[in-house]
């Protein structure tokens, strides 16, 4: 039973299945456009700018994933570290990002990575740097959808964070892992809001590490997310530094380094 005296997003049916399935929207997809139903790359990585992604099409380092079954996005494609990887840019925010990693885990990718631009919330953090998000502060909606009520979610993959950890250096910047606070409104976030999260032990903000975290844990999909951390409101220098896109490159790489290490353990 629904509860009409607690706030919809509070009395989400979590027991009960989904109405309307990622499954059917992409049958719908292939028979519009006539497209088979063929493997997708094991890896794919949600791309929250987009910039990285048009430069690498720029640059010819990618191409269209021609049997992705999506109205809303169009996946790109290569091989990264040797590993067959998709790309698909400007994933923005949680409702967006799930939606996306549905579609992907339907289709049988075996790891989503969202790639996201974060906001500093530690002043201990350096600027810039990246982040391997192990956990997020459910300031957000879609998490409750998948998960009860609590106030945070532990990343599903605990063991790919090492391995992150491990490779994510040789992309030329400091590399932490920490937990993150993810929210819905990045132009709401307040002054006291950043103190009580830096005051307890928040790293960075971003948009949808909570959403895609509780997610995999629903799905059995898994997934983890990695933070271009390159502005924080009390940084007097360059804000929004995210790199070069060669630095982008290497990062890419270095997340399908993890991931082949993840996906085909010795």
């Amino acid at each position: 039973m629904i509860d009409p005296n607690t706030p919809p997003l509070l009395r989400h049916p979590l027991d009960q299945p989904s109405a309307f399935t990622p499954e059917q929207l992409m049958d719908s997809v292939r028979g519009l456009r006539g497209l088979p139903s063929l493997p997708l790359p094991p890896l794919c990585i949600l791309e929250f700018d987009g910039d990285l992604t048009d430069w690498l099409i720029q640059q010819n380092l990618v191409h269209e994933e021609p049997h992705w079954a999506c109205f809303h996005t169009r996946m790109f494609a290569a091989e990264f570290a040797g590993l067959r990887t998709g790309i698909i840019p400007r994933t923005i925010g949680g409702p967006y990002a799930v939606l996306i990693a549905e579609q992907l885990a339907a289709a049988g990718v075996r790891l989503i990575v969202g790639l996201t631009s974060a906001g500093r919330v530690s002043p201990a953090l350096p600027l810039p740097c990246l982040l391997i998000a192990d956990r997020a502060i459910r300031d957000e909606g879609t998490s409750l959808h998948y998960l009860p009520p609590s106030e945070s979610v532990a990343c599903p993959v605990p063991d790919l964070l090492p391995l992150l950890a491990r490779e994510l250096p040789a992309a030329g910047r400091a590399v932490h892992t920490g937990p993150v606070w993810t929210t819905d409104a990045p132009y709401r976030e307040t002054a006291a809001q950043l103190q009580h999260w830096s005051a307890a032990g928040i790293l960075a903000v971003e948009m949808q590490a909570a959403s895609l975290f509780a997610f995999a844990h629903t799905r059995k999909a898994p997934a983890a997310v990695v933070a271009m951390v390159s502005n924080a409101v009390d940084h007097p220098g360059e804000q929004f530094d995210t790199g070069t896109p060669d630095f982008g490159l290497r990062v890419l790489e270095a997340i399908a380094r993890a991931a082949q290490a993840w996906l085909s353990p010795a």
